[in-house]
């Protein structure tokens, strides 16, 4: 198996939304997110399929060591590989990657947040930095488009975090802040128990309130003169706004199922972003 097939295995296999967007780009680059998208889903799924933290730990060090060895001209795994002839055309840098490693070290490091500040440090380096390098691939030329970038990359792992509450309950994991959580006098032991009550969905309803406003704030800083390079991010955003919306529309029941769109809605979604540029 070559790397380039590793790679277009890998997002295909995710089920992910991103791949969709993936689709309408002209070849070069569509071959470029693929390697990108594939190494971030390498990393987290050392976290989230390794049990023993010990080894998941070791394993990311070895990713960081694999990242720098291939940025000095010497990838060794199959994504790396991929991935390191476009990095120079299209501006992807080491930072980036091991900065992605860091938020993944995260997940190993805490489980608990105690503030949206803290959370947020969080949710840019796991999907505001691949925002960043994801704006760079697609084809950017305006410096604002990488703010438009990070915050589109917050409302995304925002809404991930609402989608997973009950998935990463079973891992032990709590994404909502202690402090929100406080404010809404809902316990961290009623999440982990998965006890859905009246003041968990009028939390979820305020979690919500926050995502939509990120993705509003990221389509206003999308600068025009990228508005039209930067269409597979409008496309996730198309896509995962449409899935908040049908998680609020099912009252939140987030803690014991996983809540999503079929693949044929999303490809529905994400034509109408290339076609039409409608959201």
């Amino acid at each position: 198996m070559t790397p380039e097939q590793y790679v277009q295995d890998k997002a295909a296999a995710s089920g992910s939304s991103f791949y969709y967007a993936f689709l309408f780009l002209p070849k070069p680059r569509r071959a470029a997110i693929t390697a990108f998208y594939a190494f971030c889903r390498e990393v987290d799924d050392v976290v989230d399929e390794v049990s023993d933290p010990g080894v998941a730990a070791t394993k990311l060090a070895w990713w960081r060591s694999e990242v720098a060895q291939s940025f000095a001209g010497q990838p060794h795994h199959p994504v790396m590989q991929a991935l390191m002839p476009h990095a120079a055309a299209y501006g992807i840098e080491e930072r980036q990657l091991q900065q992605v490693i860091e938020g993944c070290q995260m997940d190993l490091d805490q489980t608990r947040y105690l503030d949206f500040p803290a959370l947020r440090r969080y949710c840019h380096l796991v999907a505001g930095v691949v925002g960043e390098g994801a704006a760079r691939i697609f084809g950017q030329t305006d410096s604002q488009t990488t703010e438009y970038a990070h915050k589109l990359g917050l409302a995304l792992q925002l809404t991930n975090i609402i989608r997973d509450v009950g998935e990463d309950a079973l891992r032990g994991r709590i994404y909502l802040p202690v402090n929100e959580l406080q404010q809404f006098d809902v316990k961290a032991h009623e999440i982990l128990n998965r006890v859905h009550s009246e003041r968990f969905v009028a939390l979820m309803k305020f979690q919500a309130g926050r995502a939509l406003g990120a993705y509003d704030e990221a389509l206003a800083l999308l600068p025009a003169a990228d508005r039209r390079t930067q269409k597979p991010g409008l496309m996730m955003a198309s896509i995962y706004r449409t899935l908040l919306e049908e998680i609020a529309r099912d009252d939140f029941k987030v803690l014991d199922q996983r809540v999503s769109l079929t693949p044929v809605r999303k490809l529905w979604l994400a034509w109408r972003v290339q076609a039409l540029g409608k959201l």
